[in-house]
Parts: structure tokens; sequence; C-alpha cells
């Protein structure tokens, strides 16, 4: 679930609304990603973590799709007017930080929004496109979200995974 929820949903909405960024470029699409990725293998045969769940490691996993899949889809949309750039928000003070992490106290909910905000709005990001954002700035992503044919193979098991709702 955390896979379908924090990767498959996000990639199944831009694919949907695709043509319609395209139509009204320039365009910029954010995905909202963590350094938490940096912790993650994707275990195609096992995407469900049958027998080796941890919230965590789901976790990580559905993060380093989000910067696949952007990096990926960057990639497609070079040429045109629409950017595709990710980011870690940092660690913002939710329930969910709470309930996981009860010893840690994150940054207030506007700060954790800034570098989203930042990327869907500030002239001093566009056109740049395919780029890992930390605190505004860009910042380099594991070295697995460099693969490019990890990326090609998380997009194929995607387009797979979410094929019926393209219909």
């Amino acid at each position: 679930m955390t896979f379908a929820v924090n990767h498959l949903a996000h990639f199944l909405l831009t694919l949907l609304l695709l043509d319609m960024l395209q139509t009204s470029a320039p365009s910029r699409i954010v995905t909202v990603s963590s350094t938490a990725h940096s912790g993650g293998f994707i275990d195609y045969r096992n995407l469900k973590s049958e027998g080796t769940y941890t919230g965590w490691k789901a976790y990580q996993v559905s993060k380093l799709a989000n910067i696949l899949f952007s990096y990926e889809l960057a990639d497609q949309l070079r040429g045109t007017s629409v950017t595709a750039n990710c980011l870690h928000p940092g660690a913002v003070d939710t329930k969910m930080l709470r309930a996981s992490f009860p010893s840690i106290r994150g940054i207030n909910l506007e700060a954790g929004a800034a570098t989203s905000v930042f990327l869907a709005s500030s002239p001093q990001v566009e056109g740049v496109t395919g780029k890992y954002f930390k605190k505004k700035k860009p910042a380099r992503s594991s070295s697995a979200t460099y693969d490019l044919q990890e990326r090609k193979k998380l997009w194929q098991v995607s387009i797979e995974l979410i094929s019926a709702y393209l219909h």
C-alpha cells in the first residue's frame, strides 16, 4: 500500500494530467520524496514486501521510486516546456513523524512546504528539470537514482501496474 500511495498514485495522476500540462506549458511537475530514499532498494519480485515488510523499508522504497520516476519523466519531457523535479522537504513535524519517531521534532509545516512552493512557482527554477532539491537548492540524490536501467525498469513496471486505470 505504501508503494501504491506514495509512488503509483502520483505516477498515474501525472500521466493522466500530462497532455493538459503539455498543452498549457510552461508547466512544472513537483514530486515530494525524502532523504530516506537513500536506504531504499526495489525488489521487483516482491513489491508487496511479503514476508519482509516494515513500514520504514516500504517508505524508503516508495521515496526511491519517486526520484527515479521524476528523473525519468524529466528525460522524457526534455525539449518541451514541462519540467519535472523532486525534493526532500525536511523532517516535518506531523502526526506520522511523531508516531514513528517520538524523540524527533521536525520543522513546521510552512518550512516543510517551502521547497515545494519554490519549485512550483519561483522564476529562479524556470526551465530547470531533472533535479533533486533540499532547502531550495539542488542536491545530489543517492547513486541508485542515477541508474538509467533502473529508471526505465521502474517506469515499465509502473505502467503495467496502472494500465487498467489509463483507459
